[in-house]
């Protein structure tokens, strides 16, 4: 050990050479060449996706000690240093670049070298003294950067949903239906073309908007089971090589009772390794979602434009100051935000097709641009959903009198006459209407096309902006 500057060191050595290490440091040599190396965005690995891997070498630390590949007392060193980061402790110590070595072998060793010099202070030993716990040898038997990572990946994932965008829609479906059920006898115009269309009821747009997140849903589980099958146990090229033959089943069924998911090896590990298919698919579907979402956060900041130059039919509730110069000024902040990060997730995806095809023979090294954008896309997705519900959805109010007024005004009420009086009559009464600005109503009694009974019984908009009962379809 040596010291320079009040600061202590110690000396650790790999294949190329010698370094000098902060002795306060858990991580070593390998991801100090890897920071020197990356100094490219300040982007340091997501939570979850520490958590992930983590989570692996638990796992693994207690099969390789089960199976008699590690020491027992190794074995535990490791899990108890592996709970403490999943615990909260020690986070800082996770600092690779995410623009880093291809494969993500960066960000493994120094997983492997922080858990594996934590071990040691819990053996009672120094830091930095492989030989009796090694990254290597010890944390990483029977592993390799090439099953740990896309194995990560799958379990990043899964947690991701799990704890974020789940709860989030969920949450969104939820306050969209209440609104639906409050809004129910709320008349409003539609819009097609952002031009007059037949009436509808706000609260079926409510409904409409939850329905179609739950369909989502529906789509991002069955994307996310193909995140269920494990190519952990493939080691280097999808071959097992020093492996236990019994590891990579044991260490599936550890990893599912840690992470309450329902975790299997995958049938073919080298497949397993080669194809990043089952981001791809994972990723398209949270696309998917966000294109949706930027159409209900466009049709929310509509609805509530004005106040006296836009629509007005719904009021968004005010979060903050709109304008730094214009007082009394509040602006559809959080419909904003979303329609950004959705966009932020499409962009995501496009660069994990693009990562997803680059690569070659039995591995991916574009894993962990993979690896961040698709656990952030997941996670800022579900932050985005729980605050637009909270911040939002839940505080919506409708404006009735002027959404029934846009409705009684709009010229395409003509559309329910068309079986009583023809299509041309009634386009004929739409444009006397247009230029004279005289009612539907009066000019076709003034042109005696209908009976007053009759024509109060076609536009009557209660009946009109009626959705088909499901139950009789």
């Amino acid at each position: 050990m040596t010291e320079s500057t009040g600061i202590s060191y110690r000396i650790e050595k790999d294949s190329m050479g010698e370094r000098q290490v902060p002795d306060t440091l858990y991580y070593g040599i390998q991801t100090l060449r890897a920071v020197e190396n990356f100094p490219i965005s300040g982007l340091k690995p997501l939570a979850t996706y520490v958590d992930a891997c983590v989570l692996i070498k638990k796992a693994t630390a207690i099969v390789n000690g089960e199976l008699g590949c590690i020491p027992e007392d190794i074995s535990q060193a490791i899990v108890q240093a592996a709970d403490e980061v999943l615990n909260g402790q020690w986070r800082d110590q996770f600092v690779v670049d995410v623009y880093q070595a291809g494969a993500g072998t960066s960000h493994h060793m120094n997983v492997n070298e922080v858990l594996a010099n934590r071990a040691l202070e819990l053996l009672g030993d120094k830091k930095g003294n492989y030989q009796r716990v090694n990254p290597n040898d010890h944390v990483n038997y029977g592993q390799s950067t090439n099953d740990v990572i896309p194995t990560a990946i799958r379990i990043g994932g899964l947690l991701a949903l799990k704890r974020s965008l789940y709860p989030a829609l969920s949450g969104a479906i939820a306050a969209l239906e209440n609104k639906g059920q409050e809004f129910h006898n709320v008349i409003r115009s539609g819009r097609t073309h952002l031009q007059d269309a037949v009436p509808v009821r706000l609260g079926e747009n409510f409904r409409a908007w939850a329905q179609i997140l739950s369909e989502h849903m529906i789509r991002i589980e069955t994307a996310a089971a193909d995140l269920t099958l494990l190519g952990l146990g493939g080691s280097a090229a999808g071959t097992g090589l020093n492996t236990h033959p019994q590891y990579r089943f044991r260490v599936a069924e550890i990893l599912s009772e840690l992470t309450d998911q329902p975790l299997r090896p995958a049938p073919h590990l080298m497949a397993a390794m080669q194809s990043m298919a089952p981001f791809v698919n994972v990723s398209g579907a949270l696309r998917n979602l966000a294109q949706d979402c930027v159409k209900i956060s466009h049709d929310l900041r509509l609805l509530d434009s004005g106040p006296k130059t836009g629509f007005k039919e719904i009021q968004l509730p005010p979060v903050q100051p709109g304008s730094s110069i214009m007082p009394g000024k509040y602006n559809p902040v959080m419909a904003e935000m979303t329609s950004m990060v959705c966009f932020q997730v499409m962009g995501y995806d496009a660069a994990i097709a693009l990562a997803a095809q680059a690569g070659q023979l039995e591995l991916n090294v574009m894993m962990p641009l993979i690896a961040y954008d698709l656990i952030h896309s997941i996670e800022i997705l579900g932050n985005t959903l729980a605050a637009l519900t909270d911040r939002c959805i839940k505080g919506i109010t409708a404006n009735q009198t002027r959404c029934l007024a846009f409705a009684e005004g709009s010229l395409a009420l003509v559309t329910a006459l068309n079986p009583h009086i023809g299509y041309l009559n009634a386009a004929a009464v739409a444009k006397e209407s247009l230029e004279t600005g005289k009612s539907l109503r009066d000019i076709v009694l003034e042109k005696q096309l209908m009976t007053p009974e009759a024509l109060a019984e076609v536009l009557n908009l209660e009946e009109m902006s009626q959705l088909p009962d499901h139950e009789s379809i």
